[in-house]
């Protein structure tokens, strides 16, 4: 499951067995101390003109609904605290099942490493008026939630884009939530507690945590079927950015102190785009194939297995797969190969040093030994690599969405061109696989 694109997989395994010997307690305190009071660690802010703001949309309670966080860039405040990167402890018991390893232990080592970090935007801030924002969907990787990728996100949002992340309902999220209708029985209740962030008193949090694959079933049909619900879900989030735009009243389900009608008119909805990791590169993929409302796509190590064939020459935008060096293999790489076209722009880079889990925010949360351990950092320095990720990011976006910024400083990444880029890939697929 890890090589198939589940980046926390590795990170608990490894920590849960450190932590079931007495020997390694002691191991395990020492690193995890030197997380907790290292100054160096923490989520890189992001580098663009703009502060960033974040907040979490929920437009329908139910789990058919579109649930996002939301980033962009905000007006400069000083009084507006910053969101914890893991939500709750709902997500550490999600990280916990997918692994199904002790919920109660996991926790305590997940709060312990990971639990006083923030992400780097501000929490419902007020929208800074910028002009019209291009617009970015991002889907996460399997295992993972909306929060994990703040680095990403929020360096878009700083260069003047407006970035959903969703949450994914396809039961591949370690965890995620949704509100359904009280019985009557817990309407007559007392005792029963009301769920924070709920619309209204008659509503219950449902949880919803990730679903394994059953002994004899097919991998494929189970991914197939998650890939392309989402896409729908990429798609739902942006038609409710759409209606958002417009200035058509919407109801958040969630309590949050954004206002949501001031984005009316502040998206730039012919400059659309859609980012993935891992199974939300595969994502990237699939959303291409069914909505030309995103005119370009960027798969970051993308796990092409879910994809029908049917699907790659049915897409028509352009696209930039950035690897990294340690994770593809040529079945992955020859499946990436399928979209080539002498028409249509279709780029591929690899990060040199890098592995799967260069693209998560947990890259940036573990000590150097404990990291590499884990496979969460690379030889090459995190922060540089998302750097190359992202400008690499920025320049293709230029390109293909017209857009009249700076941008265009980076192109020469788009063609591997530096020394810590590979042209294409590492990997040697022979022509007969392609």
């Amino acid at each position: 499951m890890f090589s198939n694109g589940g980046f926390v997989q590795l990170l608990v395994k490894k920590i849960y067995e450190w932590k079931r010997t007495e020997q390694r307690r002691y191991t395990l305190g020492f690193f995890a101390m030197g997380n907790a009071c290292s100054n160096n660690l923490g989520i890189p802010p992001a580098k663009g003109p703009h502060a960033v703001g974040c907040t979490d949309f929920m437009m329908d309670h139910t789990a058919q609904g579109s649930f996002f966080r939301l980033y962009y860039p905000c007006q400069e405040t000083e009084k507006v605290e910053k969101p914890d990167w893991i939500p709750c402890r709902e997500y550490f018991n999600g990280l916990a099942d997918f692994m199904k390893i002790n919920r109660t232990l996991s926790e305590r080592i997940f709060n312990y490493l990971f639990g006083s970090f923030k992400i780097p935007a501000y929490l419902d801030a007020p929208i800074k008026s910028t002009g019209k924002c291009p617009v970015v969907i991002f889907s996460h990787g399997l295992g993972a939630f909306r929060t994990l990728y703040s680095a990403i996100c929020s360096e878009l949002a700083s260069q003047g884009f407006i970035v959903a992340s969703v949450e994914h309902r396809d039961m591949s999220a370690s965890a995620t939530y949704y509100f359904r209708e009280k019985t009557e029985e817990e309407k007559a209740s007392k005792t029963l507690p009301k769920p924070a962030g709920s619309e209204a008193d008659s509503l219950v949090k449902e949880w919803m945590y990730y679903r394994a694959l059953q002994h004899g079933e097919s991998e494929f049909d189970l991914r197939n079927k998650q890939v392309k619900q989402r896409a729908n879900e990429c798609i739902l989030a942006l038609d409710k950015l759409i209606e958002i735009n417009s200035g058509t009243p919407v109801q958040n389900v969630l309590h949050t102190q954004f206002d949501w009608s001031t984005l009316k008119g502040s998206m730039d909805l012919c400059r659309i785009a859609v980012i993935g990791h891992s199974f939300g590169g595969g994502t990237v993929i699939e959303a291409l194939c069914k909505e030309v409302k995103f005119k370009c796509g960027v798969a970051l190590d993308a796990w092409m297995f879910p994809i029908n064939d049917e699907v790659f020459p049915r897409v028509k935008q352009p696209i930039l797969f950035i690897n990294s060096e340690k994770f593809q293999w040529a079945g992955n790489i020859s499946r990436m190969r399928k979209l080539d076209s002498a028409v249509i722009p279709r780029k591929m880079i690899t990060i040199r040093g890098t592995v799967h889990q260069s693209f998560p925010d947990f890259t940036f949360l573990t000590g150097n030994w404990i990291g590499k351990l884990m496979k969460l950092k690379g030889e090459i320095d995190p922060e540089l690599a998302i750097d190359l990720s992202n400008k690499a990011t920025l320049a293709f976006l230029q390109q293909h969405l017209g857009l009249e910024k700076n941008f265009n400083q980076w192109d020469p990444l788009i063609d591997g061109k530096d020394e810590n880029l590979i042209p294409g890939t590492n990997i040697t697929v022979p022509q007969s696989a392609i």
